[in-house]
């Protein structure tokens, strides 16, 4: 983006595209998930995303740009919902996934490791539809809507994500901002720096967050916690004198809030949910995000065409910190998925007993 000299409008243009095709992929991608197969879409994804992530290191043209953020876009779609089902049915050590997500780091480990998956990782504990698969995938896609509106828990991760993903698509303007405030070296480089250090405050936020996950309350917590620091650190990066201060804001909004609050949610949900329809609920949360992205996006360039890149980050802390008040104050209700698995143990008993 910086070597393209492309402007704010087009950078946060580049999110809104990716937005839009997540937007018309994501569901339909994760009900053939729940319905023929958790794997292979997982190795289609990562064969999208590789191509994306080659591409985009090859091309300046704004054009190309915004194909190489199609390619991202599928390839999130095909593997976003089912990489969290797949791993969460077949491996049961949840500690593996993060060797599976840190190969995602480029794009020849992005190919090799979609290689890997479709060779070497098994998939025993999901039955494919054998009949009639697309009315069986339009059946998942309504079970998984009716337990995102009756479960409110869900319903409020999904709102929440929408806002907080809309906001987000401020930081596809860091690399911008830190070059404006006077970024060192080459910009490239020193990016690359400031990034790693991102990931590894990203990281210690996440480890200390997985130490209370499974206690009672601590998603709805740490959903609140990132929030803070990503509203603290979009304000830092608004009115920042100097790079320090900036990349410091950086590091708190990126690193740590983003890093927090898109984990919770995936976790949030998951723990909500039943096997039969887990990827398509994933889809949903995936759903929300662009959706967000898209509205937010549009919304950000116009605010920084008419007010100003400073604005267009100050906007989208407080659009942030008013999830985290809401997440801090709000008590939700617990057990709607159990009512959920009850009501199909219930229906599966009453067509068992009509059978007979």
């Amino acid at each position: 983006m910086v070597n393209a000299r492309l402007s704010a409008s087009q950078i946060i243009g580049l999110g809104t595209v990716m937005a839009v095709t997540l937007s018309l992929s994501d569901i339909p991608a994760g009900a053939w998930s729940d319905t023929f197969s958790r794997k292979w879409p997982l190795v289609v994804g990562h064969g999208f995303l590789a191509a994306g992530m080659v591409l985009t290191g090859l091309v300046t043209a704004y054009p190309l740009i915004l194909c190489t953020q199609v390619l991202w876009a599928l390839g999130w779609a095909f593997s976003g919902g089912a990489d969290a089902a797949w791993v969460t049915d077949e491996l049961g050590r949840p500690g593996q996934i993060a060797r599976v997500l840190a190969a995602r780091a480029s794009g020849a480990a992005m190919a090799l490791l979609g290689i890997f998956v479709a060779v070497r990782f098994p998939e025993d504990n999901f039955t494919p539809v054998q009949v009639r698969r697309w009315a069986a995938s339009l059946r998942v896609l309504k079970r998984g809507v009716a337990l995102a509106r009756r479960d409110r828990e869900i319903l409020l991760v999904l709102a929440a994500t929408m806002v907080v993903n809309g906001a987000d698509m401020i930081s596809w303007l860091f690399t911008r901002r830190l070059v404006d405030l006077g970024l060192p070296g080459d910009p490239v480089v020193s990016y690359a720096v400031v990034g790693i250090l991102a990931s590894s405050a990203g990281f210690i936020a996440l480890r200390l967050v997985e130490t209370r996950i499974e206690e009672a309350g601590a998603a709805r917590r740490a959903y609140a916690v990132g929030c803070l620091a990503g509203a603290s650190g979009l304000v830092m990066l608004a009115l920042a004198p100097d790079v320090i201060i900036g990349g410091i804001g950086l590091l708190l909004a990126s690193g740590v809030a983003f890093s927090i609050t898109r984990a919770v949610s995936v976790i949030w949900v998951n723990q909500r949910t039943t096997s039969d329809i887990r990827a398509t609920i994933h889809s949903l949360l995936s759903q929300a995000e662009t959706v967000g992205e898209v509205v937010g996006g549009l919304a950000l360039v116009v605010t920084a065409q008419a007010a100003g890149m400073s604005a267009a980050f100050v906007s989208s802390g407080a659009l942030i910190a008013c999830v985290g008040a809401l997440m801090a104050t709000l008590r939700v209700k617990a057990g709607m998925v159990d009512a959920y698995r009850a009501a199909r143990r219930r229906r599966r008993a009453g067509h068992t007993a009509h059978s007979e």
